[in-house]
């Protein structure tokens, strides 16, 4: 059933993006509050807390895997691709591992790096496959409506 699911577009996707985008920094910003309460509101940077700088930068990376990878891993969306009813799969319709989280994520990160390049490479991929998706051998879906 998941081989007859249509590819998603770039606003689709960019929509969901958007959503996902709004949480993070919430949540983000919930945390580093928390921790800047050690550091009496001072800001997390290497000049005001010398070296701890890093393992806040580590918690910031694990924040990013884990919020992306916990759901792409169990139900393979997100809260913002569960309202643009779209879904990250494998090629063969199975929900991603762990490794395909990494692979995708890194991807992501390049092709965002890129001028955003990467995502827009959907709008002339054969497969409405973004550079991420190609490299970590998965593919973004649209399901449809309930």
């Amino acid at each position: 059933m998941s081989e007859s699911l249509p590819h998603a577009g770039v606003l689709r996707r960019l929509g969901a993006m958007f959503y996902d985008l709004m949480l993070l920094i919430a949540v983000v910003m919930v945390v580093t509050a928390l921790l800047m309460t050690l550091t009496d509101g001072e800001p997390i940077l290497y000049e005001t807390v010398g070296w701890y700088e890093y393992p806040y930068r580590l918690l910031m990376l694990a924040i990013l895997g884990v919020f992306f990878g916990r759901p792409w891993t169990r139900s393979g969306q997100t809260l913002g691709m569960a309202a643009w009813r779209l879904r990250v799969q494998r090629e063969d319709g199975s929900a991603l591992s762990w490794s395909d989280v990494i692979k995708r994520l890194a991807g992501a990160f390049v092709s965002l790096a890129a001028v955003g390049l990467g995502y827009l490479w959907v709008l002339i991929d054969r497969d409405n496959l973004a550079w991420h998706d190609r490299w970590s051998g998965t593919r973004v879906v649209v399901l449809p409506k309930k």
